[in-house]
């Protein structure tokens, strides 16, 4: 088994160590092209100017910002990641917060072109306010040295088959603590997928009927989208584990009538 590391999951590393773990703004145009394209929640930020602004005040929001890498799935052209970021807000008397996402990357043979991500920042937002941070799960022992894998079209299907109608069993959601998803799910738009072996990373948004389950939102009749993005794993003809991230703060900031 090689352990070498391949040449898009080089730029990942560098994405997550380099840039993030030590916020050093040199290197996002090492890695990134200058029109970087960033889908984050249901903001858009396109080029690179615009994204790097963005990340900076989140790196000084959280000196020391970490981020564990929980799985990669590459097919050589695209990437995603499972990860956890975690820090202590200095805008929250330094509490402390761990919460999860899920991103993917399309590039250009040398550096990121675009990418699709969700974060449980509905989850930040409770720990900063409690002041307990979440348990970080394990890290991949070798997430660097994954390998791509070759895509299956037949697996891409069971995977367009679940998000238009989800079954939540072995699979994990957002932080976990909540056993259902807030929207009943009415159809599903997909943005980005990709498969590798037998997983298969995408990012996409569902449109239904809002359930209940965030504080201060009461359940509604009118339909709404929610983003969500995820990696799955399947076997036998079906979904047998995998991650997903969706985008709860973002629906709650679209539900809560203005003030």
């Amino acid at each position: 088994m090689t352990t070498s590391i391949s040449p898009i999951v080089e730029v990942a590393r560098r994405f997550a160590i380099d840039w993030l773990d030590r916020a050093d703004t040199s290197v996002p145009p090492t890695i990134m092209t200058p029109g970087y394209v960033v889908h984050i929640g249901d903001v858009e930020l396109e080029g690179l100017p615009a994204y790097t602004d963005g990340t900076v005040g989140q790196l000084r929001q959280f000196p020391g910002l970490g981020l564990t890498v929980h799985e990669v799935v590459t097919d050589g052209e695209r990437l995603a990641l499972v990860f956890t970021e975690h820090g202590a807000s200095t805008k929250h008397s330094g509490n402390a917060a761990a919460w999860s996402g899920v991103a993917l990357f399309r590039w250009d043979g040398e550096r990121l072109v675009e990418n699709w991500t969700q974060e449980d920042y509905y989850a930040r937002r409770r720990q900063l306010a409690e002041g307990v941070p979440d348990v970080i799960r394990p890290p991949a022992p070798a997430p660097w040295t994954t390998q791509p894998r070759s895509s299956d079209p037949g697996i891409e299907r069971v995977v367009q088959d679940w998000l238009a109608k989800p079954e939540l069993d072995h699979v994990t959601v957002d932080d976990g603590r909540d056993s259902g998803l807030v929207l009943e799910v009415g159809s599903v738009e997909v943005l980005e997928r990709f498969s590798a072996g037998d997983q298969v990373a995408f990012a996409a948004v569902w449109t239904g009927t809002y359930r209940g389950g965030l504080d201060d939102v009461p359940s509604g009749t009118d339909p709404v989208g929610l983003g969500v993005a995820g990696v799955l794993t399947v076997g036998s003809g079906g979904v047998v584990g995998g991650s997903i991230v969706t985008d709860r703060l973002g629906l709650r900031r679209r539900l809560l009538p203005p003030r």
